[in-house]
């Protein structure tokens, strides 16, 4: 069951189920806010909203909130004051432990992730242009200003493909947003509890912003990049939180938040993983952070960057509906809606990897006892994973590592040189990748179906809609705390990982989360 639905404020009839497992519900949630489509023809296309979503869209601000100036949407009032008001507002009990779960899973892929190429690149700028002391550096002994650590930090988080994602905003949103926020919270010395909070106001934000404009569609036809889009607002409003923003100041970071929005599809080019660590992650780190101090400091600019003239979505989509940016906001966490990968690999290739761990349960085989797999992914996707020079992002690579070794590590998810391995190679030339036009109907759900023909002549066939991990089949937290545990501890220790990870789940004990240096450095 999805987290968010194991604590319920108003009773609910159950909904019938799709061939998905999802109810009509959480399609609504999959496409998130409430876009309403014009009288003009879509170029990029967007859900309209529900009968039941349209009366729900509340206009105004809360009360007791000052009034707007000028020229300033009923929306964007909405939202600026939702979000100066974060940090006093408290979680729902399961959202803020899905949060903590994200926190820690980031934090595991920035500590990883200082071990790989970019997460070593990126240290080495921390090093030539640290500036203050402020913020940590993960997994070094480095303090640094807190620009350029949200940006180093979220270069490591997203280094490799181990970071969490939010398939129907089309983004990775931790790799993003929770660095900054580290970053910026030790500069102000935030609680543990506020940085859970701005953490899940990042993840609403952020995401609502791309679904708004159309999620993977309008990624995939106007080649701007909600990969760096999303986790860029989601950084700018954790970051304002942290640093206590009243809705004026919430209006004004957005403005120049927008105004940093960038970011092409040219990311899946990227053969080292470099530009694509700063693309999904250090881009939008460096940018949430910049906004914020700027505006902390003073500057002032466009009141409304959503609304009027020569707008946010006038350059995007003229045709979204900026509703769909207040849509069940404060009511439907999007954090809720985020996946924890099991797998240390991209999220196309998860369910594959599933598939197999499945089938292997239902009738053991060996990987010389497989004459041929074949994995059909969803059409959009397979392009993206299909032989690919990265490891963790070529799903014929990844298949043959799990028949190999009945299981997929940090450690051979990263493996270049095992992708000219003789033993390797062989298993991998039995793997073939089909795209389907199935599964492609399902989008944003990414399934996969596996058939594996055995040299005996035995079929063998699992099809996966939910893959260990996503919102529909979430892990544990025991389960992620072992996923952390196994990317930490060859970097930090055995004991300081437990200390860490005991740390993260309960955050709401620290005080001021500058204590949390010393469990995210090296002795």
């Amino acid at each position: 069951m999805p987290k968010d639905w194991e604590e319920k404020d108003t009773k609910e009839t159950p909904e019938k189920t799709d061939e998905t497992g999802l109810t009509r519900r959480d399609w609504f949630g999959f496409a998130g806010a409430a876009l309403a489509a014009t009288a003009l023809p879509l170029r990029f296309p967007v859900a309209a909203p529900s009968a039941e979503a349209a009366a729900e869209i509340a206009p105004g601000i809360a009360p007791g909130t000052a009034p707007a100036a000028a020229g300033v949407s009923p929306v964007m009032e909405k939202l600026s004051a939702y979000m100066s008001e974060a940090g006093s507002r408290p979680l729902p009990g399961n959202v803020a432990q899905t949060t903590k779960e994200h926190i820690l899973d980031t934090f595991a892929a920035m500590i990883s992730g200082s071990k790989l190429l970019p997460g070593r690149r990126a240290i080495q700028f921390a090093q030539a242009y640290g500036g203050k002391p402020v913020s940590t550096v993960m997994a070094t002994n480095m303090a640094i200003g807190p620009i350029e650590a949200a940006l180093t930090n979220a270069m490591m988080a997203h280094a490799d493909e181990t970071d969490d994602s939010h398939s129907a905003s089309s983004c990775h949103p931790g790799c993003g947003i929770i660095p900054p926020a580290l970053a910026i919270g030790e500069q102000f010395g935030v609680s543990g509890t506020r940085l859970i909070r701005a953490v899940a106001l990042g993840y609403d934000v952020g995401t609502r912003v791309t679904l708004t404009l159309g999620g993977g569609a309008f990624e995939a036809e106007s080649h701007w990049s909600t990969h760096t889009i999303a986790p860029l607002f989601g950084a700018a409003a954790a970051c304002g939180s942290l640093a206590g923003f009243d809705a004026h100041q919430m209006r004004l970071s957005l403005g120049y938040t927008a105004q940093q929005s960038s970011g092409l599809g040219a990311w899946d080019r990227d053969t080292q993983h470099i530009q694509k660590a700063f693309a999904f992650g250090g881009m939008a780190a460096r940018g949430g952070v910049l906004s914020t101090l700027v505006i902390h400091d003073g500057w002032t600019g466009v009141e409304d960057i959503f609304s009027g003239a020569d707008s946010f979505f006038d350059a995007y989509n003229p045709h979204a509906n900026p509703e769909g940016l207040i849509d069940k906001l404060g009511e439907f966490y999007q954090i809720t809606r985020s996946d924890i990968k099991k797998w240390p690999v991209a999220s196309t290739i998860q369910a594959a990897l599933d598939a197999i761990v499945l089938l292997r349960k239902k009738h053991p085989f060996t990987a010389d006892q497989v004459r041929h797999a074949t994995v059909q992914l969803p059409t959009s996707l397979a392009v993206i994973v299909n032989n690919r020079k990265m490891p963790d992002i070529c799903v014929q690579q990844m298949v043959a590592v799990m028949l190999m070794d009945a299981a997929v590590t940090f450690h051979s998810a990263n493996d270049v040189a095992r992708m000219k391995d003789s033993a390797t190679l062989r298993q991998r030339a039995k793997v073939t990748l089909v795209p389907s036009e199935e599964l492609q109907r399902l989008i944003p759900v990414r399934a996969a179906i596996v058939e594996i023909t055995l040299t005996d002549g035995t079929r063998l066939t699992e099809r996966v809609n939910h893959v260990r991990g996503s919102f529909m089949n979430p892990m544990s937290s025991e389960e992620v705390a072992a996923k952390a545990r196994d990317l930490i501890t060859a970097v930090l220790g055995a004991a300081k990982t437990s200390a860490l990870i005991d740390t993260i789940y309960n955050l709401e004990k620290v005080n001021d989360i500058r204590e949390l240096r010393t469990l995210l450095q090296k002795a």
